[in-house]
């Protein structure tokens, strides 16, 4: 791995005590080429000036401080490393730059990034660190709205997923949104995302069943939380809004996000105040998606179906077939959409899709799941 330090200020070493996880950091020696495969790694940007906001009166540092004073989990054997934060450029494009080159690197090593930023328009500069795969990717926003914008104005953090749908080459084959809310989401962008095939929750049809988030996050290749998707009354911010998700609600979609086999970076972005207790949950949400990595079952379906039990349904009297893979490790649910199989193909990591078993019980009263229909024309 090249030595990324020229984009990292490092921040003075703490004491931690003997059960927190400050105390089980790995230690970089002399430069960041010694980061371990496989690893976690932690990092702020505090970059603002993608957004009308200003930074908090806290530094963003504080979370990771935070979150280094909390317990370690049961099963946590991947190396953890502090990276400290990420100085903004001279310009806002420097700033993606480094972050650019930073996840690239990461990724690339297999390492897991997650970023504690600074403002979401920052998601682009971690998408871009992809392109070099040239694989399409999944990505997903917990996020209260979709932030599309208007394709002809500069993007911000509010106008930023705009910016990635017109980008060339487009690495995205599916975008999500996790947690939308209506009185912030217009009928155009509601109407573009149909379109396109992309997924969306809207946060009221998540509040009986949070599970309905999980299939998407397993999907994903990259999440991105936007923490005022968090209900204000659990952050205790006075920027914030009356609806959102409970404390215990985002730790669990970090949950989710962390036990996906196939997601490789993960972040918290327009972090603009901060308080004792939003630090805390923030926190949290951090040592969710870590012990959601330390409960991987490694049972994404390539290659051999050895582990999975097979289901094929018979529709309109046998002329289709919908055919479903169930993981005999974790009880978890894919939908096969077929696709005439071809060497290198870019979507032969999109044709089995996480799905819930609600969608093999359609499938069996001879209904086929909006999701086939949704891959289907996208790979088509």
């Amino acid at each position: 791995m090249k030595d990324l330090s020229i984009y990292f200020t490092q921040s003075e070493p703490v004491r931690f005590q003997s059960n927190q996880i400050g105390s089980y950091l790995s230690k970089i020696e002399s430069d960041f080429s010694e980061i371990e495969k496989g690893s976690i790694v932690l990092f702020s940007v505090p970059e603002f000036r993608g957004s009308k906001k200003t930074s908090p009166d806290d530094s963003l540092r504080g979370i990771i401080d935070a979150f280094l004073k909390l317990e370690t989990g049961i099963n946590w054997h991947r190396k953890i490393y502090d990276l400290g934060e990420i100085r903004p450029g001279s310009t806002l494009q420097d700033t993606y730059f480094a972050l650019t080159n930073v996840v690239e690197e990461l990724i690339k090593h297999q390492v897991i990034p997650v970023v504690i930023g600074g403002s979401q328009d920052l998601f682009v500069a971690v998408h871009n660190g992809y392109k070099y795969s040239e694989q399409l990717i999944n990505t997903c926003l917990i996020d209260y709205k979709f932030d599309l914008g208007e394709p002809a104005e500069e993007f911000d953090n509010e106008s930023f997923v705009g910016h990635l749908l017109i980008q060339r080459p487009c690495i995205l084959f599916n975008h999500a949104v996790i947690g939308l809310q209506a009185p912030y989401t217009s009928k155009t962008e509601t109407d573009l995302c149909e379109k396109l095939h992309f997924d969306n929750i809207r946060l009221g049809d998540l509040v009986t069943d949070i599970r309905k988030a999980e299939p998407i996050l397993r999907f994903s290749d990259v999440v991105s939380i936007d923490v005022r998707s968090i209900k204000g009354s659990e952050t205790q911010l006075i920027d914030s809004l009356p609806n959102g998700f409970n404390g215990q609600q985002i730790c669990q979609l970090a949950w989710y996000a962390g036990i996906s086999d196939k997601l490789t970076s993960f972040g918290l972005y327009n972090i603009f105040e901060l308080n004792k207790i939003s630090m805390k949950l923030y926190a949290e949400v951090i040592w969710y998606f870590i012990e959601g990595i330390a409960n991987r079952k490694g049972d994404f379906p390539v290659g051999t179906k050895r582990d999975y039990t097979k289901f094929t349904v018979l529709q309109d009297n046998g002329q289709r077939e919908v055919v479903f893979y169930k993981s005999n490790k974790s009880d978890r649910w894919w939908l096969e959409v077929p696709y005439p199989p071809t060497p290198n193909s870019i979507y032969e990591r999109h044709t089995l899709i996480p799905c819930g078993k609600e969608d093999y019980d359609l499938a069996a009263n001879n209904i086929l799941p909006d999701l086939w229909w949704r891959t289907y024309h996208k790979l088509f």
